[in-house]
């Protein structure tokens, strides 16, 4: 397909009044373009308009919003009644229920309708976009077009190639989505095309986690989140989204993988959702959401000890610092420590070793070495964490342990103390987030900086899992899966190729163009 030259997008045509219809309609009409907007159901047409018209009147209400503003959104959105009054419009979006054989029908509907240099787009947020487009004339004018909810919030856009898409049809909708301030990446129609697909381990490790008993939801929850990080904790995320969505995502990418286990689902969340516990909108799901309190964290006591703390320091703190700048701050020098940059950050109180997991036991390193030890798990941010996740070995006295703690607590963190498992929690997730991120880069599916600002500005991860593990160090990522793969003898937590040749320094990332 060849666009016409200055090819322009004037009016913008959208199929779908439902949550992510109006979304987007709200997006395009903010730009100043022409919006024309159809749905089977008038009823549904009708409520969105008025529950935006609303929201966005409150806003001025507000003094967050100029009126004249949001009155001229409202009036470039056009209620159309029938397909046959989109001939006007030079790019059509669909937003409608994830079916692949009317979404075929529509857009083999439209191409009698509109000129053959419109470009249609589906909100697809499973379907494959070469599916979507393998009856139409002129295949190569259908690219997916994956907005987040809500739409007129949530940066990130995917823009979805499918075997047959145009490259003009690719840019055209880049540079658009560009000009209405949002981040577009493009990639390659596979399953989950970027967000979903590499979001999976999110919440399957967490899940792992709840399943062997590691901890309680609040608690495991915040070792991602308070300890970790990440702006929300996987189970209260997927009690928000709803476990029917969540699952139904995670099956979809495992059946579309030929059951893969990187994407194996949960056992204990399809019991939920046969139980019709979806979360916030059931008003159960890992939570209660009723007049009862939630269910907190479980924090270490207070330790409190009668004589000043021995620490020394060893290891490479330059991957981390935020960690260094917190032990500077507290009065613990950290000079000297060049030299042992191939050495984890590593910690000595009280005669205690503490250090950064690398996925084996923390009673193993205890018996190897005839110490106590105490393992930390990975956190985004230790300076701004407010909590930090510890593991105890299994030869060390509940003294200590303690020393540890009060270590810590010293810092002014509160201490997650989970059993001793491998990699613990934040350490294990984000080197599955990093092995799925760089199968996405190694088959092709989407650029480096395109995968990391998905991450980022689709789900808020605090750091895109691609540079997140090229600060860690490769080897590190590497190590972490192959002790998991070992514990569990379990093909999920297989390396990906690109990760051990990253490891081995036969090729490196480029991060240009990362946001």
């Amino acid at each position: 397909m060849t666009l016409p030259l200055n090819y322009a997008i004037k009016t913008v045509a959208v199929i779908g009044a439902g949550t992510m219809g109006i979304g987007i309609a709200q997006v395009a009409a903010t730009a100043g373009l022409t919006v024309l907007l159809f749905d089977v159901n008038q009823d549904v047409l009708n409520r969105s308009l008025n529950t935006m018209a609303q929201r966005l009147r409150k806003r001025v209400e507000q003094g967050k919003a100029e009126s004249k503003t949001a009155e001229a959104l409202i009036a470039n959105i056009h209620v159309v009644k029938s397909l046959s009054e989109f001939s006007s419009a030079q790019l059509v979006i669909e937003a409608i229920a994830e079916k692949l054989a009317i979404k075929q029908a529509i857009f083999g509907e439209l191409e009698d309708i509109c000129h053959e240099s419109t470009i249609f787009a589906s909100n697809t947020s499973s379907l494959s976009i070469t599916a979507i487009g393998c009856q139409l004339k002129y295949p190569e004018r259908l690219a997916g077009l994956h907005f987040f909810n809500p739409a007129p919030v949530m940066k990130l856009v995917e823009v979805i190639r499918g075997l047959e898409t145009s490259p003009e049809v690719i840019e055209q909708l880049k540079a658009l989505t560009l000009s209405w301030g949002k981040v577009p990446v493009i990639c390659r129609s596979t399953p989950g095309f970027i967000v979903n697909r590499v979001a999976r381990p999110f919440y399957a490790e967490t899940l792992r986690a709840l399943e062997e008993k590691v901890g309680t939801p609040a608690t495991l929850d915040s070792a991602l989140r308070d300890a970790g990080g990440f702006a929300m904790g996987p189970l209260q995320l997927t009690d928000l989204i709803g476990h029917d969505v969540n699952y139904a995502v995670t099956e979809s990418v495992f059946q579309a993988f030929g059951y893969d286990p990187r994407f194996q689902t949960s056992l204990m969340q399809l019991e939920l959702v046969q139980a019709g516990h979806f979360g916030r909108k059931s008003k159960q799901g890992f939570y209660h959401y009723d007049d009862k309190p939630h269910s907190t964290a479980s924090f270490a006591a207070k330790v409190h000890l009668s004589h000043p703390q021995d620490v020394e320091i060893r290891g490479n703190w330059q991957i981390f610092p935020e960690f260094a700048q917190l032990l500077s701050e507290s009065g613990i020098s950290l000079e000297g420590l060049a030299q042992q940059s191939n050495q984890s950050p590593t910690l000595i109180v009280n005669d205690v070793i503490i250090m950064l997991t690398n996925g084996e036991l923390a009673s193993y390193y205890a018996q190897q070495t005839n110490q106590a030890v105490v393992l930390f798990d990975l956190s985004a941010n230790y300076l701004a964490a407010t909590a930090i996740t510890l593991t105890f070995a299994a030869q060390n006295s509940a003294q200590q342990n303690q020393h540890a703690v009060a270590f810590f607590q010293s810092l002014g963190k509160n201490v997650i103390v989970l059993p001793d498992y491998p990699a613990l929690l934040t350490m294990r997730t984000v080197a599955m987030l990093c092995n799925e991120a760089l199968d996405v880069v190694n088959k092709g599916v989407a650029t480096v900086p395109d995968t990391d600002n998905a991450m980022r500005f689709g789900v808020n991860y605090p750091k895109g899992p691609l540079a997140w593990g090229a600060q860690l160090g490769w080897s590190r990522v590497l190590s972490v899966l192959e002790q998991l793969a070992q514990f569990y003898g379990d093909n999920r937590y297989r390396p990906n190729p690109l990760l051990k040749q990253l490891a081995a320094g036969y090729q490196s990332l480029s991060f240009k163009e990362l946001l």
